[in-house]
Order: structure tokens, then sequence, then C-alpha cells
């Protein structure tokens, strides 16, 4: 019986978890903002995320964890960006390298966490939201032992209780710097495009 050459750990269904969340980011100002929650319970300033139900899309699990920890409504915010999935369109025998491709809704950063050991284990696929209106979604704070609010780039990094979300954060703020405000996002006093 062959033995593979890749370091690898199976995980059965009651030993792992799937997580969704996103860096809320709100790009109508002249900078960019993000929107970071506050866990009352622990004193913990975080990246909104939560878990996958059954049947639930990656995307749909994450746009509803935001309104849910936020109470903002927002949709995955298109980047471009290196990733070593191929394309849709190209053929199966493309390398498994990165390769640059615009307007990507694909998650940008993945956490695997080991929560007890092996045999407790949570992914989370990480994605960039674009905040639709800074109109509550329920007119509420989201969910009860959390409250949102957002902050000005360098001051969400500090904010923010994990260095593991610090990076994650940092990363999105790379992505999306020059993207953010391309096009009419922005424009001069006077109207025209900057």
């Amino acid at each position: 019986m062959a033995t593979s050459t890749f370091k690898a750990t199976n995980y059965s269904a009651e030993e792992f978890v799937e997580s969704c969340g996103a860096i809320l980011f709100d790009f109508s100002g002249p900078a960019p903002q993000v929107g970071l929650v506050y866990y009352k319970p622990k004193d913990e300033w975080l990246l909104a995320k939560g878990r996958r139900n059954c049947g639930e899309s990656r995307h749909a699990a994450t746009l509803r964890e935001i309104e849910e920890e936020t109470g903002y409504r927002c949709h995955l915010f298109p980047i471009t960006m290196p990733t070593r999935a191929p394309a849709s369109a190209e053929k199966s025998s493309v390398p498994d390298q990165p390769r640059l491709y615009p307007d990507l809704t694909e998650p940008f950063m993945v956490t695997v966490r080991e929560v007890d050991g092996k045999a407790n284990v949570k992914i989370i696929w990480w994605y960039i939201a674009e905040v639709t209106s800074t109109d509550r979604a329920s007119g509420g704070e989201g969910e009860e032992a959390f409250t949102s609010q957002f902050f000005n780039t360098e001051d969400a990094i500090q904010k923010l209780t994990f260095c593991s979300d610090r990076q994650i954060l940092k990363k999105a703020i790379d992505l999306t710097e020059e993207q953010a405000y391309e096009g009419s996002r922005i424009l001069n006093p006077d109207g025209r495009q900057k």
C-alpha cells in the first residue's frame, strides 16, 4: 500500500466546523473605514465571523454573519488578487501556482485553528466585503452580545484584540488599498474622477 509524500491530517465532520467572516469596509468617504465588532462578554474587538450552516454557501454565510454581528448589510467586494485556484474557463492542466485575477469574490485568506487538539478544528474562510449602506439593516446593533463600530484602518489594526486578526486585516488593507477608489468611487470637488 502506497503512502503519500504529502503531510496530511484528515478530520471527520464531528471534528471540524467551518466558519466564514469578512473584513467589512466602508469606502464611501475620503478614506476607507473598517467595521469591527466588540464582543461584550469577553471585552474583545474582533473581525465579524461565524459558523456556516448546513446547506449554506460560504458566500451566503459570510453575508449573513456580517449582518447578524454588525447590523449592517453588505456585499462581497471584488478584488484583483493572486490565487492558486484556476479560472473557471482554464484547462485542468494549468500549473498549480499563483496567478493574478481581477474581480474575485473568493476568500483571500483561510485560518485553520486547533481548538483542544486534533479532535476539534475550526476552518475560517476570510472575504472582503463592502457595506451597502451605513444604515443598520435591522435597526439594531446586531446580535445582543455584539456592538459594532467603524474605524480608520490604522485605528482598526490597533483596536483588534488578537494578533492573528491584525494580520488578516493588514492583508485585506493591502489588497484593497489601490482598488477601492478606482473608477468613479471618489471624485474631485469639481466632479472629475481623481
